[in-house]
């Protein structure tokens, strides 16, 4: 169930969350009414990894371009 609701509320708002905790747990607090302190923050920080993760794929490619530039 964590999963299933961290992955829908990136879906509708992928800008708002960040890879920083503390605001997602603010952001999940507001966005939906759960009311368990320990479920807001297990969503909170599965977004938190996911949005890490989302960004460490992206600078893979610009790492390899670097990369390959430096060796031309």
């Amino acid at each position: 169930m964590v999963k299933r609701l961290a992955r829908e509320l990136l879906a509708k708002y992928p800008d708002k969350f960040t890879a920083d905790f503390e605001t997602n747990k603010k952001l999940v607090a507001e966005l939906t009414d759960i009311t368990s302190k320990r479920f807001r923050n297990r969503v909170a920080g599965y977004i938190t990894r996911l949005v890490k993760l989302r960004s460490s794929v992206e600078e893979v490619p610009e790492v390899e371009e670097a990369v390959e530039a430096e060796e031309e």
